[in-house]
C-alpha cells in the first residue's frame, strides 16, 4: 500500500493531512521547478492558505526535467510526507497543495497553457541558479502573451532562487524574450503582472532511502516522494503583486511581506549559503558525508562562526545578524539533516560568484583580513581535483565541471599556474578580484598548505591563530 488519495483516510490520527477539496478546484499557481526545497517550502505555505478556506492556492507542479519524479508524484496524487525535525522533536506532515504535474521537456505546451489559464494567479519559480536561461524567458513570455491576447488579468511571478534581485532578473529575462511584434505584451506586463524579489530560507536535503523508511514506519503506508526538513522556514517577499490583498493573505501564513528584501536576502546568500559552500567543498575533500558531519567538528564551526561574524557580517544591513548566525549554527548541527556535502557542493561555479566575493571586497574596501575565504577559495581549488584526502574519487556535478577539472588537474605538480587559473575566471570572481595581488597570494599560501597538511590542518592552523 503506498500513499495517494485513497489510501489518505488510514494514516494515524496524528499526522496532519489536507482537509480540502483537491478535485473540485483549478490550481491558483504554476510552480516552476518541481524538486524537494519547494514541496518542502512553498507548497507547505500553499497548504496553510488551503487549510484555511482559499481554494485559489493549489499548484500545477512542473518538473525542468525529471519526469522521474513527477511519475512518482502522480502515482501518489501529489501526496507526499514531510519529517520535521529540530530539538523540540519530530513530526510528520502530508500537505496537499500539489494537484497537477506536468515536465517542462516533454510537455511544454501544457505549462504554457497552464501559465495562461483563467485560474492561475500567480508563478513561482525554485529552477536553481543555472535556469535562468533565454528558454525559461520564453517558455514565461509565451504563457504570458496568452493571457494577455485573452483578455486575462496579470500575475506575480516570483522568483524564489538564491540570486540577489532575483525579481528583477527574471523581469529582464522575460523582456530580453520579447520579440518587436510583442510590444502590446511588454506593456501589460509592465502594467498588470509583477515580480517581486523574495528570499527563501530551509534546509532541505534530498530524498533518501533512509527518510523514505522512515516514513514507512511513521505513515504504514509506502512514501517514495518523502522528504526531510528543519522546523524553521523563513519567506521574505517584497510587497509587490498583482493582486495586493495577497500580502495580508501571505502574512497570515507566516510569510514576512517588506519593502526592504535586499537585507534579508544578502544575510542569507553570504551567511547562510556562503557557509555552506565552504563546509560543503570542505567535507567534499576530507570524506566528510554531511554538513552536520562538518559543523560538529570545533575548528570548522570555529572557522564558519568567524566567518559569518568577521568577514560576512561586516557588510550586512540585517540588524540581528548575530542571532542569525545563532540559529544557523544550531540548524547546520540538526542530526535528522543527512544534508549531504555533494548535493551542496553541486553547481558550485554558480554560486560562489554571489555568495563569497562581495564579502571580500567588502574586507578589502575597509583593509580588513579575507583570510576565511582566501582558505575557502583555496578548498574550492582543492575540490577541482575531484578525489578526497582518502583517495576516493568523486563527481564535480557542475556546468563548469570539464574546465574546471581541466584548470585543476595539475595542481599537485604546478599549484602556482592551476591557481592563478582558477582565480583568474571572472565568471566566478567577477572583475576586481582576479586583479588583487593579496588575494591571490593568500589563496596561494592556504592552497600550499592544505596540499602538503590537509584541510583540517590549514582551518585549524586559521582558527588558532
Amino acid at each position: 500500500m503506498h500513499l495517494c488519495e485513497l489510501t489518505q483516510a488510514s494514516l494515524p490520527t496524528d499526522i496532519h493531512t489536507p482537509i480540502y477539496d483537491r478535485r473540485r478546484h483549478a490550481p491558483g499557481v504554476v510552480h516552476l521547478g518541481l524538486g524537494a526545497f519547494h514541496r518542502a517550502h512553498q507548497a507547505m505555505v500553499f497548504d496553510q492558505l488551503l487549510s484555511a478556506g482559499d481554494t485559489r492556492w493549489g499548484i500545477h507542479g512542473v518538473g525542468m526535467t525529471r519526469p522521474d519524479l513527477v511519475n512518482q508524484l502522480k502515482a501518489q496524487d501529489g501526496l507526499y510526507a514531510v519529517r520535521i525535525a529540530n530539538g523540540q522533536g519530530v513530526k510528520w506532515q502530508v500537505p496537499g497543495a500539489l494537484w497537477r504535474t506536468s515536465v517542462a521537456t516533454t510537455e511544454r505546451d501544457a505549462v504554457v497553457q497552464a501559465i495562461a489559464a483563467p485560474s492561475t494567479r500567480w508563478v513561482t519559480l525554485t529552477v536553481t541558479e543555472k535556469g535562468y536561461t533565454p528558454a525559461l524567458g520564453q517558455l514565461l513570455l509565451d504563457g504570458l502573451r496568452l493571457r494577455q491576447q485573452a483578455g486575462l488579468p496579470g500575475i506575480t511571478i516570483a522568483s524564489c532562487d538564491n540570486l540577489q534581485g532575483n525579481g528583477h532578473k527574471l523581469q529582464a529575462l522575460v523582456k530580453a524574450a520579447a520579440a518587436p511584434e510583442d510590444s502590446e505584451v511588454l506593456s501589460w506586463l509592465d502594467t498588470h503582472c509583477a515580480f517581486p524579489c523574495s528570499m527563501v530560507d530551509r534546509i532541505v536535503p534530498a530524498a533518501t532511502v533512509e527518510v523514505m523508511t522512515a516514513a514507512q514506519e511513521a505513515l504504514g503506508l509506502q512514501d517514495h516522494c518523502a522528504l526531510s526538513t528543519e522546523g524553521f522556514w523563513e519567506w521574505v517577499i517584497e510587497d509587490r503583486f498583482a493582486d495586493p490583498v495577497d500580502a495580508v493573505l501571505l502574512q497570515s501564513a507566516g510569510v514576512r511581506v517588506t519593502s526592504d528584501v535586499n537585507s534579508y536576502e544578502e544575510a542569507k546568500l553570504r551567511m547562510l549559503n556562503g557557509s555552506h559552500t565552504a563546509m560543503a567543498l570542505m567535507g567534499a575533500v576530507t570524506g566528510r558525508p554531511f554538513i552536520a558531519s562538518c559543523i560538529g567538528v570545533p575548528h570548522i564551526r570555529e572557522f564558519v562562526f568567524r566567518l559569518m561574524g568577521n568577514e560576512v557580517a561586516p557588510h550586512l544591513s540585517r540588524s540581528d545578524w548575530a542571532d542569525y548566525r545563532t540559529a544557523l549554527i544550531a540548524r547546520f548541527g540538526n542530526p535528522y539533516l543527512k544534508h549531504s556535502v555533494h548535493q551542496i557542493a553541486t553547481d558550485s561555479s554558480q554560486k560562489i560568484p554571489q555568495r563569497w566575493p562581495p564579502s571580500v571586497l567588502g574586507q578589502i574596501g575597509q583593509g580588513a583580513s579575507f583570510e576565511h575565504h582566501a582558505l575557502a577559495a583555496a578548498v574550492f581549488v582543492r575540490y577541482t581535483l575531484g578525489v578526497d584526502e582518502q583517495g576516493q574519487a568523486y563527481a564535480l556535478n557542475d556546468p563548469q565541471a570539464e574546465s574546471l577539472m581541466a584548470l585543476g588537474a595539475a595542481q599537485r605538480t604546478e599549484p602556482e599556474a592551476c591557481v592563478r587559473a582558477l582565480l583568474a575566471r571572472e565568471d566566478l570572481w567577477g572583475s576586481a578580484l582576479p586583479q588583487h595581488a593579496a588575494w591571490i597570494a593568500r589563496v596561494m599560501h592556504w592552497h600550499q598548505h592544505i596540499l602538503q597538511h590537509g584541510v583540517d590542518h590549514a582551518v585549524q592552523q586559521l582558527t588558532e591563530a
